[in-house]
């Protein structure tokens, strides 16, 4: 059959040959592509989220050893002390105020550069997710 295709015995690949193998790459790549970009939105997800809980652990663990009523802590001061590591593709800078046990949190957002969904942390240290 081939030997038809290709007249007089010419060596190479015919045009449908050539076809076949991009339109199996094209297949290929439908099922891969989007299935790469779930992965990496998850991956982006779960740092944001591993983000906030290393801060409100870092905040805990600054409050347990200030002595002060109405201690007040940002993310940035965290990093600054060497509490908290920069995560420079993780955006939001929360507050988080220590008032005899009672927590209270302003602006307690973390959202990874490339995702765009927002993780919220909660006073009881649980993250609230979209």
């Amino acid at each position: 059959m081939l030997q038809k295709l290709r007249r007089n015995n010419r060596k190479g690949f015919t045009l449908i040959e050539i076809m076949i193998v991009i339109a199996i790459i094209g297949i290929l790549a439908a099922i891969a592509i989007p299935n790469y970009l779930a992965y990496r939105t998850k991956g982006q997800d779960s740092v944001a989220i591993a983000s906030a809980k290393n801060f409100w652990n870092a905040a805990m663990a600054y409050f347990a050893d200030e002595e002060s009523v109405g201690t007040q802590i940002t993310r940035a001061q965290l990093q600054a002390m060497g509490q908290l590591a920069a995560e420079p593709n993780v955006t939001g800078n929360p507050t988080i105020t220590d008032n005899k046990g009672l927590i209270t949190l302003v602006n307690p957002t973390f959202t990874y550069a490339g995702s765009g969904r927002v993780h919220t942390l909660n006073t009881d240290g649980t993250i609230t997710s979209p």
